[in-house]
């Protein structure tokens, strides 16, 4: 009869306390980050991939390389293309070159002409010839220029095109080359070296941890008590019999009631109502991703006092 005192007592005591524990805390949760789904931007074989599961990554670090072989020679031959169509173009100096040999020519005969017509030794025809011949020179050097510019502005009219698939494969080449978004920890590895890739194929799953949210769930009669922005104390386990407190400010409310998780309630409580929100915590290095904590609304301490 002792035993079995003894044994009512120390069970009716852990039960007292178990409820005075949970009247500590409005809400509970596990913390969640935002994870970043860090996916291929480019096709071939990953050649190189140095990301593991834990490992710390800043923004803009170089991380892999997927095969840019086929890339590269596409540029190469478009590059080509280029250089070909460049040598179709004309060059109309040597032409030039000539009428202008013609036009000093007339020009010295013009200066003779006129100092023969101011001695009457030559008549003002001979020298309106010879001016009217420089002015057929002048108009031949302009219209070889004229037709010159306009033929090879319709041959390097070709060159933009492949300019501009040259700048597009240049950027796929670009994408190949793989860099980390943002700071963070890598959660999860979906890809491994000398892998096929395609565009899109998730390569790995990245969350920054310097800030983490509280997900959790309140009744909707606590609901008018929360808002965005509210300052809340978030309680997360420091041993088996105490908790440690840190603060934290709700980012996110539910609009939309859902039933009770089942991992968070017990059985009878699951037919309840609740909603969803989080709690913007600062982690000092003690936060985990699906650690559980607690949420104590302001006043809660007051009203546990003043019962």
């Amino acid at each position: 009869m002792k035993k079995s005192s003894i044994f009512l007592f120390l069970a009716a005591f852990t039960l007292t306390a178990c409820q005075e524990n949970g009247e500590t805390a409005d809400a509970y949760g596990n913390f969640e980050a935002q994870e970043v789904i860090v996916s291929a931007e480019g096709n071939g074989q990953l050649l190189q991939f140095d990301v593991e599961e834990g490992q710390e990554l800043q923004p803009g670090q170089f991380i892999g390389l997927i095969d840019t072989t086929q890339l590269h020679l596409k540029r190469q031959q478009l590059l080509a293309s280029i250089q070909a169509i460049t040598g179709k173009t004309q060059e109309v100096q040597p032409q030039i070159d000539v009428l202008l040999e013609q036009k000093q020519n007339l020009a010295r005969e013009e200066k003779r002409l006129k100092a023969l017509v101011a001695d009457n030794a030559a008549t003002p025809k001979q020298l309106d010839d010879i001016q009217g011949q420089i002015e057929v020179v002048d108009k031949q050097i302009a219209a070889a220029r004229s037709q010159n510019k306009d033929l090879n502005k319709s041959i390097l009219a070709e060159i933009a095109p492949l300019q501009a698939q040259i700048n597009l494969v240049s950027d796929q080449i670009r994408r190949c080359y793989i860099s980390n978004p943002i700071e963070g920890t890598v959660l999860l590895k979906l890809a491994e070296p000398h892998e096929m890739v395609a565009m899109g194929k998730p390569l790995y799953t990245i969350a920054g941890i310097d800030e983490l949210e509280l997900r959790a769930y309140i009744s909707g009669e606590q609901l008018p008590h929360i808002q965005i922005g509210q300052q809340v104390e978030v309680q997360i386990d420091r041993d088996k019999e105490t908790n440690r407190s840190l603060t934290g400010a709700i980012s996110w409310i539910s609009d939309k009631a859902e039933f009770t998780p089942k991992t968070i309630q017990t059985k009878e409580e699951r037919v309840n109502l609740v909603y969803a929100f989080k709690v913007k915590v600062k982690n000092d290095g003690s936060l985990k991703i699906g650690m559980p904590g607690e949420v104590v609304l302001p006043g809660k301490e007051e009203e546990t006092a003043a019962k």
